[in-house]
């Protein structure tokens, strides 16, 4: 008795001990604090496409079919090059709201119908709407896979598009609308698009409440009928499937619809100059910031090296920029930058949400940190941790159904050849320190980078001084 309890005793004094230490590093500075190695990771592996089906019908629509997997699942998604981007310049959001209306029921389908035929094999039908594309799909048993194609089918040919349900569509981006505008980062990300892309569909990020007021079903017909057709549509259906049933259930269902117009293209030339742009929030405590410019889009030979260094730089959790402001500073909680990309275009932004008080030293820490990068390369262990990360997040990219036809879907819209997938992991680990620090100098331009912050006026206008004349 008397040694158990002597063990009992040993084991409430260490875990005291540890709990105290515990509680002493905590109550340390982040700065100060001891991190913890992690264990090596694995040789990351090449990823392979799965052996793929691709054809195109007599109307011009093209189809993938890609066998993946062992669940008895499948994924079927139609991506339409429709989105913002063919809106006009009072249309902002007209994609969204004719992307809405495709679900309220078709020319023999109520809305109701169309969820209730979805449930019951299994799954949904679901409507994203983007700057370059449109998607209509959705994930069910393998056995239903043929009958989802028709309901697919149904809903982008023949949607009924109902008077009746655009009053309460229209209300519900107007509420999105005014949450939106009452929080400084998307005030902060509109500002920062329109400077980039001004007069161009890619700078308009949210509509005006008259603008969104004034869309008519006239002009949802409109939208549909200019920017909805075979010719721009690509079917994608990933998963387990009887090939010979899904080929003749998607010829059937799509083989007489329209070939329509042909995608549009409008590029943008985005604005690279350097200006500084202060919104005021008076009384905010926290000032949020948008910085960066326009860069090179997917295709580019430096692309893959680019997203590297994004990722060193500021776009993960253990980059430089996070590591700085946050862990070491505490002067925000979550800051990341973002290599964006449209239809031909790209841009690179870091964003910040940082204390009113520290606003433009938060400022003079990043662009220290693009300075560094390009003053001096990485070491070999800090790059490889990096490199390990972005092939670890890619091979999670493509572990499902869709994340393999969303893959796919971004080589056909950027035009790019599959060896960008199948060799992504090997040209990330090629990338070396020196390739790093040549991006950071070629693309980084302090003196081209555009700034938004949005935040006090009173209290941070001094402190942006030092970074150019406030407009």
């Amino acid at each position: 008795m008397k040694k158990h309890l002597l063990i009992a005793l040993a084991l409430v004094v260490g875990l005291v001990s540890g709990s105290a230490a515990a509680l002493a590093q905590e109550q340390q500075p982040p700065q100060q604090r001891q991190k913890e190695t992690p264990p090596a990771g694995g040789t990351p592996k090449p990823f392979t496409i799965p052996k793929r089906d691709t054809f195109t019908l007599k109307n011009g629509m093209k189809v993938t079919l890609v066998p993946y997997g062992t669940v008895p699942k499948v994924t079927v998604t139609a991506v339409i090059r429709a989105g913002n981007l063919n809106e006009g310049a009072n249309q902002t959001w007209l994609a969204n709201i004719t992307g809405s209306m495709l679900k309220e029921g078709t020319a023999t389908r109520t809305a109701e119908q169309l969820a209730q035929e979805a449930a019951r094999m299994g799954g949904g039908v679901n409507v994203g709407v983007g700057a370059d594309t449109t998607t209509v799909g959705g994930d069910v048993l393998s056995e239903f896979g043929p009958e989802l194609v028709g309901l697919i089918a149904d809903v982008v040919q023949h949607p009924l598009l109902p008077a009746s349900e655009l009053p309460r569509l229209k209300n519900d981006r107007l509420r999105q609308l005014t949450i939106s505008k009452t929080q400084p980062q998307p005030i902060a990300n509109e500002r920062f698009r329109q400077l980039l892309y001004p007069n161009h569909p890619y700078g308009r990020v949210f509509p005006t409440e008259e603008m969104v007021n004034r869309f008519t079903l006239e002009d949802v017909q409109k939208f549909y009928k200019e920017n909805y057709g075979a010719a721009r549509t690509h079917l994608y259906v990933a998963g387990r499937f009887d090939p010979a049933a899904m080929k003749k259930a998607i010829t059937q269902a799509f083989e007489g619809w329209a070939p329509g117009t042909a995608p549009v293209e409008n590029i943008p030339k985005p604005v690279a100059a350097r200006s500084l742009t202060l919104i005021d929030r008076p009384g905010a405590q926290q000032s949020t910031i948008y910085v960066g410019l326009p860069v090179i889009a997917p295709g580019h030979q430096d692309y893959i090296a680019f997203q590297v260094m994004n990722s060193l730089l500021g776009g993960s959790f253990g980059s430089r920029i996070t590591a700085n402001i946050r862990e070491a500073k505490g002067y925000t909680y979550s800051p990341f930058s973002q290599h964006s990309s449209r239809y031909r275009d790209a841009y690179w932004v870091q964003v910040a949400d940082v204390t009113t008080a520290v606003t433009g030293p938060s400022l003079k820490e990043i662009f220290y940190e693009v300075e560094r990068l390009q003053k001096e390369p990485p070491t070999d262990a800090e790059l490889q941790g990096i490199k390990n990360y972005l092939a670890g997040i890619f091979v999670l990219q493509n572990s499902s159904r869709q994340g393999v036809i969303n893959q796919l879907a971004f080589l056909d819209l950027h035009g790019l050849d599959e060896k960008y997938l199948t060799n992504y992991v090997q040209n990330v680990i090629a990338v070396t320190p020196k390739d790093v620090q040549r991006i950071a100098q070629t693309y980084l331009l302090s003196d081209k980078m555009t700034l938004v912050v949005v935040g006090d006026k009173s209290k941070v206008a001094e402190q942006l001084t030092p970074y150019g004349q406030v407009n």
